[in-house]
């Protein structure tokens, strides 16, 4: 099986829209639901007179979402394979209590109760992924088993008691970048974070285009390059102003550090490397990927770990920014997260998404939610409004397939594949659904 490279095509219209937000693999679906995330946030700088645009209001929304996005970046890679799971909200609170009472009863000093959740984590995982790659259970259902199995292990080892946590473990979920040098009036180290940001994207750039050159691909124009610099320079100095400048004592959270981190790893995971490429296959088309080589068991096995291991960094977040663990934590999180991931351009059958569009979709979650909230709101009426846009999303995408038209997300998605060797074989995504559907459980090993 080979693959038959197409004459390059003139760039223009949609196709340099795409390149303006993601290169070679920018995608017309991310450009709609980032368009949409700006105009949510107008609207609501508009209807709430200001306030969602306010350092504070800024500082509070990320601290109160970094869980609902690093879970998203676990689960886009579950749902790629062709998965699902439920049980990210029960293990994370598992998680929690076990750390939080590591360190209240066990007198385990922070550092050693975060690497005790990780592990934890990814035994979890590792118990999941077991049943789902080596038992062939299918994973809604293992997952579904786990959300339950690990609620309860929560409030029983946990006594349902709430378990307050020291405050030198708070930092990671309601910290701030610290300041040092002279008071300026701003945050002197979230501006040197703004002002890293923004160079590192500048190099990126231009080290992308020299790559595309040296490849003998085809370049964007550079009215296409200048423009995407001009808006992500104006978006990264717009915001390390606004986090510079809130109330004193606050800047940039450390929770979003820790969330961009991930971003980046996992960004280049899926994107740059073999492993990632597979990810896809497998979820585009088992058939062809097993009868490339790749290990299907391998594959289920690590998305499901890894995602329980990012379920364990949410819970821990959570848990540092309340203050305490309980035993109703991590009630809900996985619908978020699968909402993040939906709204952000993945498919229901897998094969298709990526880590930015699912932060996206999940900063549309958290925009609306704030909004909402700030505009008084009652809970009843967000939760419709936000089980409206998810239908709205997955069911814009499925209405075009049933008229005969390519699907949106099939049309303009690029993911890993794009920028594979021209001697691979074609694993990649697939848009028909009869390639896509995969039954976990008839996965063959």
């Amino acid at each position: 099986m080979s693959e038959t490279r197409e004459a390059p095509k003139k760039s223009g219209g949609l196709r340099d829209l795409g390149k303006i937000f993601g290169g070679t693999q920018g995608t017309g679906r991310q450009v709609g639901i980032l368009g949409a995330l700006v105009v949510i946030i107008v609207v609501f700088q508009i209807w709430t007179g200001g306030l969602t645009l306010n350092p504070i209001n800024l500082i509070n929304l990320v601290n109160q979402n970094a869980y609902v996005l690093i879970l998203a970046i676990g689960m886009v890679m579950v749902i790629i394979a062709g998965h699902i799971d439920l049980s990210v909200g029960s293990s994370a609170a598992f998680v929690g209590i076990v750390v939080a009472t590591s360190m209240v009863s066990w007198h385990f000093p922070p550092a050693l109760a975060i690497v005790l959740g990780l592990v934890l984590g990814a035994l979890i995982g590792a118990w999941q992924g077991w049943w789902v790659a080596y038992v062939g259970v299918p994973a809604f259902i293992v997952t579904l088993a786990g959300m339950l199995i690990f609620r309860g292990a929560n409030q029983f080892f946990g006594n349902s008691n709430t378990v307050t946590v020291p405050d030198s473990f708070n930092v990671i979920g309601g910290g701030s970048i610290p300041d040092f040098g002279p008071d300026f009036g701003f945050s002197n180290g979230t501006l040197i974070l703004g002002a890293l940001v923004i160079i590192a994207l500048v190099w990126q750039e231009f080290r992308h285009r020299r790559t595309q050159v040296l490849m003998g691909e085809e370049n964007a124009p550079v009215w296409v390059t200048v423009v995407k610099l001009v808006i992500f320079v104006a978006v990264a100095g717009g915001a390390t102003d606004l986090f510079a400048t809130g109330r004193v004592g606050t800047s940039y959270p450390i929770s979003g550090i820790i969330l961009g981190v991930l971003v980046l790893i996992y960004s280049f995971i899926t994107r740059n490397t073999t492993f990632g490429r597979h990810i896809y296959a497998v979820g585009g088309n088992w058939r062809a990927a097993e009868l490339s080589g790749v290990k299907i068991k391998r594959i289920n096995f690590f998305v499901i770990m890894n995602m329980s291991v990012l379920a364990s960094v949410a819970g821990m977040i959570g848990v540092a920014r309340a203050g305490a663990s309980g035993p109703g934590d991590g009630t809900g999180w996985e619908l978020d997260a699968i909402a993040a991931v939906f709204i952000g351009g993945a498919a229901v059958a897998g094969g298709i998404g990526t880590i930015v569009g699912s932060i996206v979709g999940g900063l549309v979650i958290a925009v609306l939610n704030n909004g909402l909230q700030l505009l008084g709101v009652s809970n009843d009426r967000v939760q419709m409004i936000k089980g409206l846009v998810l239908l709205l999303a997955v069911g814009v995408d499925v209405y075009s397939k049933k008229q005969g038209r390519p699907s949106i997300i099939g049309r303009f998605t690029r993911t890993a594949e794009t920028s594979a060797p021209l001697n691979r074989p074609v694993i990649g995504p697939s848009n028909s659904t009869e390639d896509t559907v995969r039954p976990s459980s008839t996965t063959p090993n």
